[in-house]
């Protein structure tokens, strides 16, 4: 947690940079892609943590409010998934855990380091979905949580970039996730 506060500190001292670094502004769109990582910490009741990787998958849509010099505030709102699963078999009883879609609406502050690199942090609401089996029977729950995410956007040309992100989530019931996701994204 010290580093992700270390990295808001960085980010913070980047939106002071020179005037010609222009602040994000308006509508923006993102495909994302990447490496997630679903953990369960049942520790409380002497059984240890687990967890699992797969890949995370979405769709994002925001809007960004350039203020003075090159800092622009704006929201995200998110729908995504993921593949990881973990599955246990021993030929009596099978059971098949895995996560299911992810809700997300946070607000962001964006950092235009120079013409082409923007910087961000957010933080927001996530409500994400765990599925169920056990020899057939089926069952799902949300929970709800905050996600802190720190990411860098890459002008690609014209209205387009590139983006890397890593956050992390935490939900009820010891259930949290790591994330690294890349994207395209377009702003209009």
């Amino acid at each position: 947690m010290k580093k992700l506060w270390t990295a808001f500190a960085v980010l913070a001292a980047a939106s002071a940079t020179p005037a010609f670094a222009e602040a994000p502004s308006g509508v923006r769109t993102e495909v994302l892609v990447g490496w997630d990582r679903a953990s369960l910490d049942l520790n409380d009741y002497g059984l240890g943590t687990y967890s699992e990787d797969g890949v995370g998958f979405g769709l994002a849509v925001g809007y960004d409010i350039p203020t003075t010099g090159s800092v622009a505030f704006g929201v995200d709102a998110e729908i995504s998934d993921s593949s990881t699963k973990t599955v246990y078999d021993d030929g009596v009883d099978r059971a098949v855990i895995s996560t299911g879609r992810d809700l997300y609406v946070g607000a962001r502050v964006t950092a235009a380091v120079n013409p082409k690199l923007n910087l961000y942090g957010k933080v927001g609401y996530t409500n994400a979905r765990i599925k169920g089996e056990l020899n057939g029977f089926k069952d799902a729950a949300n929970g709800d949580g905050v996600r802190l995410g720190l990411g860098a956007q890459l002008g690609l040309g014209g209205n387009s970039y590139g983006l890397v992100e890593y956050r992390y989530s935490n939900y009820e019931a010891g259930f949290s996730r790591n994330q690294v996701l890349a994207g395209l994204g377009l702003r209009f």
